[in-house]
């Protein structure tokens, strides 16, 4: 990839995400620490991350994170899902590089509804 996306996303039960607030730094969710890295998805992906990983669950929040904040050597898009690159950081996430955090509420269907995309 030439270049990064400006913006990629982390989907994160509002529970793990208070204490990242209070240390300023997110380490992962359980499966980010299993994996070794945290899990992002672009604006294109996260739609159906929401829906695979995430389906009926409540109190979550979408992470906007801004990629030029990151270490460049700790961003990897390497292939998943259907051979679709992922945004994955191999490290801790510094929350000086959240440009963002919103609501990530069940709609009517049990799907998510995303909030506007936006810098």
């Amino acid at each position: 990839m030439s270049q990064p996306p400006a913006l990629v996303y982390k989907i994160v039960p509002r529970a793990l995400w208070q204490p990242a607030e209070e240390a300023g730094r997110f380490d992962g969710a359980p499966v980010d620490l299993a994996d070794g890295f945290i899990h992002f998805s672009t604006e294109a992906q996260v739609a159906e991350t929401a829906a695979r990983h995430f389906a009926g669950q409540d109190d979550l929040l979408l992470v906007a994170i801004r990629t030029e904040r990151l270490d460049p050597a700790a961003l990897r898009f390497e292939p998943s899902r259907g051979g679709d690159l992922f945004p994955h950081l191999y490290a801790p996430l510094d929350l000086a590089a959240v440009a963002w955090v919103r609501d990530l509420p069940l709609g009517e269907h049990g799907r998510h509804l995303f909030p506007a995309f936006e810098g």
